[in-house]
């Protein structure tokens, strides 16, 4: 249920509203916007319809929200969201924000090498995964702390902000000290204890498409974090499986305006995972700008044959020289900057 607010609405109405909702043992979101303010009520909806809110002072209408993801939905905010990074970062803004760096963290050299050269082209944010989920329990699984150490001296070095993967519970404090953007992957898209735990935080929360989960299915992962009060969360699509066996999946470009016009969260692209060819990595990119796309991820590395993962799609760094290069012009084409 959203409760829409009268403009003159003062906080001391505002106030009484959501002690009404807490006494019901509903959870309240309020949410302030520049001409008016709403409030979101969860909750069981037998009980969310006991109480008469359109009769409390302050209140101009109640609507009920009829999709089951009730904070990502745009009946909750007709608006699309931003989430400020920090450093001036925004994604959902007018520029489109690009994520590149290696798919692992293998050594500080490489990595501090790839970050200046991906600053150079116009990246302003730095991926690298330093606990790695793989296939294989004997493929390399990370550099772990080490790693994370290695990206914020990165940062340190170039001011590119920090996108990394949280894999498990028992690592969140230790990711938290060190990322600017906490990765949820693919296979922990529906890992609900992990979404809970995130959701607990203020940290931004990039959310990657499970390989075999429906648009709804990632919309319900993405109110498990908005549920527990972070409302700073980037969906990404990263390609689903299908039958195809060209490509290492199939990516969704339909998502991106499938999900612009059902949540008002930002919506970025990962082209390197949903091709898994690095030749076809510009061409997705390109289409996901045009499509809308809030951002890119890319995977960069200075000797992809020699990569300790991910090598088929990661991009040499010329080769994302020009990839920003034509995608800027298909950013300008629709109204944005890179």
């Amino acid at each position: 249920m959203i409760i829409v607010l009268k403009p003159t609405a003062d906080k001391t109405q505002i106030d009484h509203i959501v002690e009404k909702i807490e006494k019901l043992g509903l959870k309240p979101w309020v949410s302030e916007g520049v001409e008016r303010t709403i409030i979101g009520v969860i909750g069981e909806e037998d009980v969310v319809r006991t109480l008469p809110f359109e009769g409390i002072p302050g209140v101009e209408k109640v609507l009920t929200i009829l999709k089951p993801y009730k904070l990502a939905s745009l009946d909750y905010k007709n608006t699309p969201s931003e989430v400020n990074i920090g450093k001036g970062v925004v994604i959902g803004g007018k520029r489109a924000v690009v994520m590149a760096g290696p798919c692992s963290v293998e050594n500080r050299q490489m990595l501090l090498d790839v970050a200046q050269r991906i600053k150079k082209s116009g990246a302003l944010i730095l991926r690298g995964g330093a606990f790695k989920p793989r296939t294989s329990p004997y493929s390399f699984q990370g550099l772990g702390e080490d790693g994370l150490k290695y990206l914020a001296e990165a940062r340190d070095k170039t001011g590119l902000l920090i996108v990394t993967e949280l894999m498990d519970i028992r690592q969140l404090d230790t990711v938290m000290e060190y990322a600017d953007i906490i990765q949820i992957g693919a296979r922990n898209m529906q890992n609900f204890d992990l979404l809970k735990e995130v959701g607990r935080t203020k940290k931004p929360v990039l959310l990657k498409r499970g390989i075999a989960c429906t648009i709804k299915e990632f919309l319900m992962s993405a109110e498990y974090i908005l549920s527990g009060g972070n409302f700073n969360v980037i969906l990404c699509e990263r390609g689903i499986r299908t039958f195809e066996t060209f490509t290492r999946f199939t990516l969704d470009i339909n998502a991106v305006p499938a999900l612009k016009s059902l949540t008002h969260l930002p919506v970025i692209v990962d082209p390197s995972h949903g091709t898994g060819r690095w030749g076809m990595v510009n061409a997705i990119s390109r289409a996901a700008i045009a499509a809308g796309a809030d951002g890119l991820m890319i995977e960069v590395h200075p000797n992809p044959e020699d990569a300790f993962s991910d090598g088929d799609q990661s991009l040499l760094p010329d080769k994302f020289v020009r990839l920003m290069k034509d995608t800027a012009k298909v950013a300008k084409a629709v109204g944005r900057t890179m």
